[in-house]
């Protein structure tokens, strides 16, 4: 596959027909952002179970996020080489930095909730109230999810779609993938604080870091593989650590 994939978008000849194939060919945004809407709506579900069924909902949304990946799939240009060794030393180095910034924001102040928006996790062990069997799942299914599904939802939203966006709204797949603007960096960059209110801080330098990884490879692949190596190692660390507060 190519480093430099085209982004124009076409509509997928011979393939499937019907109202969404046809709703796929002529509103290209929904291909970019459809999986990451998808696993989104479906994080609502943890409010409907409790605690030790929690894996039904984590299982529900992974499913559901890579289900719509694979509907919107050949719609989507190259996603570019992997460049596996160098993703897999630049995932452990994000998670490593993840942390430390945390620690970093905290200490200056910086470590709340932003602008009070859904707070992070007190650091409360997870397993007390839980059977083995309940903890066990949900541990095994959210590290699968995060490694797995997040990475390939977010990548094609953030990087693919919302980058691009920020240079042309109205036509955001004439932007070649990795296009730089300042806009776009920095202000991916500082939107990501929603998704992460209470680790705000880190998300920002977090993102201005995967943005720049993107520009340099413009490879969707490859940020994939970064992103999944990083929230691989972050919650290896979390269950061999017992640090709580990244759970």
């Amino acid at each position: 596959m190519s480093d430099h994939p085209t982004t124009p978008h076409t509509p997928t000849p011979g393939g499937d027909t019907g109202w969404l194939a046809e709703t796929l060919d002529t509103r290209p945004e929904i291909v970019w952002m459809a999986p990451f809407m998808i696993y989104l709506i479906l994080l609502g579900l943890n409010d409907k179970f409790p605690e030790e069924w929690m894996a039904v909902p984590i299982a529900i949304r992974g499913f559901g996020g890579l289900a719509a990946f694979w509907i919107v799939r050949r719609r989507l240009p190259s996603l570019g080489r992997p460049h596996v060794l160098l993703a897999i030393v630049l995932g452990i180095l994000a998670a490593a930095g993840w942390v430390l910034g945390q620690y970093g924001c905290n200490a200056v102040g910086l470590g709340g909730s932003w602008f009070g928006l859904r707070p992070g996790p007190d650091g409360h062990d997870p397993r007390v109230d839980l059977t083995t069997a309940a903890w066990t799942s949900q541990a095994v299914l959210r590290i699968t999810v995060a490694t797995i599904t997040v990475p390939v939802v977010e990548e094609l939203f953030w990087r693919g779609f919302m980058l691009r966006t920020f240079i042309n709204w109205q036509r955001f797949e004439t932007v070649p993938l990795g296009t730089f603007t300042w806009l776009s960096f920095l202000g991916t960059a500082l939107l990501s604080t929603v998704q992460h209110p209470a680790n705000w801080g880190v998300s920002i330098l977090c993102w201005m870091a995967f943005n720049a990884l993107f520009y340099w490879k413009k490879s969707l692949l490859f940020l994939m593989i970064v992103h999944g190596v990083t929230n691989l190692a972050l919650y290896l660390y979390v269950i061999t650590r017992h640090d709580w507060i990244f759970w």
